[in-house]
């Protein structure tokens, strides 16, 4: 117990420096992970998506596509499609426009004149209408035309 007589030093004292810098330093550390982040979710769902031309595209810009590979959506011209021993071979049709397409390897199941199909390939040269594919991708089951006919339909109209 202190004695009535002692004196207290009521001087100021200085605050404790104040921990700013940290918390800056703190957030700016945040916000360059956040955008990190973002970066890396962006590009990954854009290299995730699958796009495709339609033929009036591809053959619009076949100069510009040359002969790299892509995903060329069509329907199968009736009664072109002849079985190749590498594969197959028929016409596409799409946007007013026709490809020969030579496809290597067996095609699906479902695979049939009248069906809109996707193909993975290329063009044979920059100019050329004959398209190079190395898969065919059936792009609608016939139960799922049977169950949306207004949203799938042949060019002749017929629905599969």
């Amino acid at each position: 117990m202190p004695s009535a007589d002692a004196t207290f030093d009521l001087t100021p004292v200085a605050a404790p420096p104040s921990k700013r810098r940290g918390r800056r330093r703190t957030i700016g550390v945040l916000v360059v992970l956040a955008l990190a982040v973002l970066a890396l979710l962006s590009q990954g769902l854009l290299h995730s998506l699958n796009y495709f031309e339609t033929i009036g595209q591809a053959m619009n810009s076949r100069a510009r596509l040359g002969t790299e590979t892509i995903r060329l959506e069509g329907v199968v011209e009736p009664h072109s499609i002849v079985r190749t021993s590498s594969g197959a071979s028929f016409w596409m049709t799409g946007g007013g426009k026709e490809v020969l397409v030579h496809a290597h390897g067996s095609p699906p199941q479902l695979f049939q004149a009248n069906i809109p199909v996707v193909v993975v390939g290329h063009f044979t040269s920059s100019t050329s209408d004959s398209f190079y594919g190395t898969q065919i991708l059936v792009k609608h089951s016939a139960s799922y035309i049977a169950a949306h006919p207004k949203r799938v339909k042949a060019p002749n109209g017929t629905v599969r």
